[in-house]
């Protein structure tokens, strides 16, 4: 069966190092197969039309194909909205209408509180309000966003196993991240929903990224399964850091593509620094 991979870069930035590795190793992994890219312009308060733009100038110089039309997540928020309605038929989400601070207060009055692979974990502060109180809040106007509740989903599931064709078959652990927020007011979709969304309408057979998801792997099982999406198989790489070993950030601009492009700096040299 032919491979499906993706690129799916965010056009809050300019394209480094990161993303031409990142790039260069999913379009070899669709060898035969197909190779795809996304734009995760979710954040439409970050996205900008010039980033867009020069994330196709950047992966053109690096040599790369890809078909069209692109999918931009902007332009689908309805699979989204599609997506949650499903969750809320499991009777799986519930309202948040905790602000940050007010997460960080409840958090620091805990004293220890639990940790996952993004910090400390949502205290459950509206996880048990009434079904009243959330109408009512939701009447007034007050802000929220949509939590999932990670025990509930998980109840009466079998294993959920998942494979990384790198680091072997894992058990999903969902319940690291605590209850996620999966979308809010102003925003259809948290980056887990939309990825595991975009992913399957895709038909992405293998998902590429780095290592610095892995952990994020065990919360979108979760969500394929809640949602009977097909399920991929993963192949974490390498990142690529700077001299201090800090993963590259869009921040750092000297590193950018097109800042070593506008150096003269070659795809030779492009590959030599990261392959």
């Amino acid at each position: 069966m032919p491979e499906v991979t993706r690129f799916a870069p965010s056009p809050t930035g300019w394209l480094h190092l990161g993303h031409a590795y990142a790039a260069l190793f999913a379009h070899e992994q669709a060898a035969g197969g197909r190779f795809l890219v996304r734009l995760e312009d979710i954040d439409g308060t970050r996205a900008r039309p010039e980033y867009e733009e020069a994330i196709f100038e950047d992966l053109a110089w690096l040599g790369l194909n890809w078909e069209t039309p692109v999918r931009r997540q902007s332009d689908h928020f309805d699979d989204y909205r599609t997506a949650l309605a499903k969750l809320e038929v499991l009777d799986v989400l519930y309202p948040c209408f905790c602000t940050r601070r007010e997460i960080q207060e409840e958090i620091a009055r805990a004293g220890n509180a639990p940790q996952g692979p993004d910090g400390p974990l949502y205290p459950g502060t509206c996880r048990n309000r009434s079904a009243d109180e959330r109408a009512e809040r939701i009447a007034a106007g007050e802000a929220y966003a949509l939590r999932l509740d990670v025990t509930k989903a998980m109840a009466g599931l079998s294993d959920l196993i998942w494979k990384d064709r790198a680091h072997g078959s894992f058990k999903a652990r969902p319940a690291v991240f605590g209850d996620v927020v999966l979308a809010r007011k102003d925003t259809p979709a948290s980056y887990h929903l939309a990825v595991v969304v975009d992913d399957a309408l895709q038909g992405i057979t293998l998902v590429t990224r780095g290592e610095d998801l892995l952990e994020a792997t065990h919360l979108h099982r979760l969500l394929q399964e809640l949602l009977g999406l097909p399920v991929p198989e993963w192949l974490h790489h390498r990142l690529i850091t700077d001299e201090a070993g800090k993963r590259l950030a869009k921040r750092d601009d000297a590193r950018s593509l097109r800042s070593l492009r506008s150096a003269g700096w070659t795809l030779d040299e492009v590959r030599a620094a990261i392959l």
